[in-house]
């Protein structure tokens, strides 16, 4: 079993001067129980916490580290951009050529704008939706998540095209007023919100594939299907890559599915594990952002040399290597292995995967939405991760969250993720 006595003892100094001890929620336990692990290095595939016990690590930061911890080349760029002054609030040669890349690969970019975090370009994405159709309301998908903005911070209400409740204390019904919130992967319940409200919806914003219930997978026709009602409507489709970019396929879903948006955010990935992220689409929409436009956002930091020059050295590895099939080749071996294993123990476990990103259910049916994903075993979850935590595998403290794997995963690491499951199932 690990031991955990140095990172008990800095929670309870954190819990002193930092709310709940964490500056991110899903990294306090509170969903499995216990103190969270505090870490103090990562190399490849593994975390190394502050009592010294190195953890294989399928978290990966949640998303960013698709080539894993400290990759030569992005410490190496990462190090000669800040030889040559951290930040400087003014334009640099790196975020072109980040720019350039890409839209090269996204076929809906044709411009984009840099910003520091997914919660920026969620926020960015929908002002610009609503100046460019000259409509209010939104349209999003219960347990879908796009950054921690007011208007986004809302729970599906009562009906199928109710406005979304406020799901934050401190976020007013009437910044909510104008969001709706409908399942995912329900196409008659769009086809219903617009029924009754299409004159008013400037958008429809959505993660391709749902990362933030764990991994959902969008139904056969269900993306293709809200391309055509977003253009029946005169309204535009948004999809939130943040995280499925470079993730569930080498460019995106939109990619991996054939269907294109007009908007589209990213993040984690693009900047190489630091902070940075995007938002873009059709020239025209784009040509609205200030100082072309009338549609303002700005950012101090946005751009950062730094993170511009690791999101350059990120992308060059994956053109230039089989990195990305790797990762992928682990995320399928791992599915498989969790499901067999599972099997042999009589656990009832679902392994939804696309990619590089997976989850592991404890129930016996496909998960297809939130209600779904809230009607899964989260008790035997957190049992599970405890045991695979103790046994030296770090997956997401929360049964409604993806995980990730790396290029630099590989047998070695497999060996170890399995024979922890194996030895975990027991106890669920």
């Amino acid at each position: 079993m690990s031991r955990s006595e140095e990172s008990e003892r800095l929670f309870a100094r954190a819990v002193q001067s930092l709310p709940g001890g964490v500056n991110s929620p899903v990294r306090a336990f509170r969903s499995v129980g216990g103190s969270p692990r505090f870490m103090a290095r990562g190399h490849g595939p593994y975390l190394v916490d502050a009592d010294g016990n190195e953890l294989v690590d399928l978290v990966c930061s949640w998303g960013p580290l698709l080539l894993g911890h400290a990759h030569p080349a992005i410490v190496e760029a990462v190090r000669t951009a800040a030889g040559l002054g951290t930040t400087y609030g003014a334009p640099t040669e790196a975020e072109v050529v980040l720019a350039e890349r890409v839209i090269a690969l996204f076929p809906s970019l044709e411009m984009v704008r840099f910003v520091s975090s997914g919660t920026e370009a969620g926020m960015s994405v929908v002002r610009l939706a609503r100046a460019a159709t000259g409509r209010r309301a939104i349209l999003k998908f219960d347990g879908c998540y796009h950054g921690h903005a007011d208007a986004l911070l809302a729970a599906a209400g009562s009906g199928v095209a109710t406005l979304g409740l406020p799901d934050s204390a401190g976020v007013t019904p009437a910044t909510t007023a104008d969001t709706i919130v409908v399942p995912y992967n329900d196409l008659a319940a769009v086809a219903a919100a617009f029924e009754a409200r299409g004159g008013e919806i400037a958008a429809i914003l959505v993660e391709p594939v749902a990362g933030n219930m764990g991994l959902v997978p969008p139904a056969p026709g269900f993306l293709a299907g809200l391309r055509t009602i977003a253009d029946d409507h005169r309204a535009l489709l948004v999809f939130d890559e943040v995280m499925t970019g470079w993730r569930v396929h080498p460019v995106g879903a939109q990619v991996l599915y054939d269907v294109h948006p007009d908007l589209t955010c990213l993040g984690k990935v693009i900047g190489g594990g630091l902070p940075a992220a995007a938002y873009g689409g059709r020239r025209d929409l784009m040509s609205r952002v200030a100082p072309s436009g009338d549609v303002y956002q700005a950012g101090t930091l946005s751009g950062n040399p730094l993170a511009m020059a690791a999101g350059l050295a990120m992308l060059e590895v994956l053109a230039t290597s089989d990195a990305w099939a790797r990762a992928e080749r682990f995320a399928a071996e791992a599915a498989d292995g969790l499901r067999s294993e599972a099997a042999a123990a009589g656990v009832p476990l679902t392994v939804q995967r696309v990619g590089t990103m997976f989850t592991a259910f404890f129930t016996d049916a496909p998960v297809t939405d939130y209600a779904s994903a809230k009607a899964t075993d989260a008790k035997a979850f957190g049992r599970f991760f405890h045991a695979m935590l103790d046994a030296g595998v770090y997956l997401p403290p929360s049964a409604f969250e993806a995980g990730f794997t790396s290029a630099v995963h590989g047998p070695t690491e497999l060996d170890r993720v399995l024979t922890a499951a194996r030895a975990a199932f027991r106890v669920v």
